[in-house]
């Protein structure tokens, strides 16, 4: 019998076998967070809107960071590969 060390995010409950995963998904969690109290702090807007918001701005933090830096077509990029993403799901789902 092997033992598999796991590792759980108490944020959603996620677990992970890797401990370094594991921290970067609770950072990108973190994040997600922030964006969202700052969202609802900053607009009226619907809490699940302001979640989906900062879900997307923490999972694409790198392209953001790039953007922001100058190379603003890279947001443009994020939006596509999400329809591409979802496209692919449901032709595997068909």
């Amino acid at each position: 019998m092997s033992i598999t060390p796991m590792w759980r995010v108490d944020r959603d409950g996620s677990m992970f076998t890797d401990k370094k995963a594991a921290e970067e998904y609770d950072r990108m969690l973190e994040l997600a967070a922030n964006i969202t109290s700052l969202l609802e702090d900053s607009f009226e807007i619907d809490e699940n809107l302001a979640e989906e918001i900062g879900l997307m701005f923490a999972r694409n933090k790198e392209a953001f960071a790039k953007a922001f830096k100058g190379k603003p077509d890279l947001v443009l990029k994020i939006g596509k590969a999400s329809e591409e993403d979802t496209s692919t799901e449901d032709e595997a789902a068909a």
